[in-house]
C-alpha cells in the first residue's frame, strides 16, 4: 500500500472515450485521485457529485480529479453523462492501479470473491508525491469532502 511521501505508481488507463490516460499527463499539477466502488451506487454518486461540485474551486488551485474505478468504459461515460461530471473517470478493468495503490475492496455488495476499488482518496503533488491518503473502513462510509478540497486547494 502506498503512503504518504511515497512516489505515486504510475499508471495508464482508459478514459469514457477509451482514449489512454497517464498520470504522468499531469505532471506540475496537483491530481486527486478518487477510488470508487461503482458508478451508479448511492455514496459514489454522491462522492462523484460533491468533487464535481468543487470542480471550479479546485481548478483555480491547479488540481485535477481523477475518479478511478474498475467499472468500463462505458458504464463510466453513462455515470459522467448523467450526474454532469466534467472530470475524467477512468477504467481500471484489469484493477492493478487500485491493487498498486492498496485500494481494493473484495465482496462488494455480498459477493464472494468480486474485487473492486474501495473509497480510497489519495492526493499526488506536482512532483508525483503522495500528500495524503484516506481510506473508507468500508465502501459506505464518505471522506471528509472539506478537508479534501482545502487540503488540496492549500497546496
Amino acid at each position: 500500500m502506498v503512503k504518504v511521501g511515497d512516489a505515486a505508481p504510475a499508471f495508464t488507463l482508459k478514459t469514457t472515450d477509451k482514449s489512454d490516460v497517464n498520470l504522468a499527463d499531469y505532471h506540475g499539477k496537483n491530481v486527486i485521485l478518487a477510488f470508487y466502488p461503482g458508478a451508479f451506487t448511492g455514496v459514489c454518486d454522491k462522492e462523484m457529485c460533491t468533487f464535481q461540485d468543487n470542480f471550479s474551486r479546485l481548478s483555480e488551485s491547479d488540481t485535477v480529479v481523477l475518479g478511478i474505478s474498475v467499472d468500463s468504459p462505458w458504464a463510466n461515460a453513462e455515470f459522467a453523462r448523467k450526474y454532469g461530471i466534467d472530470f475524467k473517470l477512468l477504467s481500471d478493468i484489469d484493477r492493478k492501479v487500485v491493487e498498486s495503490y492498496g485500494a481494493s475492496f473484495e465482496g462488494l455488495g455480498g459477493i464472494e470473491g468480486y474485487i473492486c476499488a474501495n473509497r480510497v482518496v489519495i492526493i499526488v503533488d506536482g512532483e508525483g508525491v503522495i500528500q495524503y491518503r484516506w481510506e473508507a473502513e468500508n465502501p459506505g462510509i464518505e471522506p471528509n469532502y472539506d478537508e479534501i478540497i482545502e487540503f488540496a486547494s492549500s497546496m
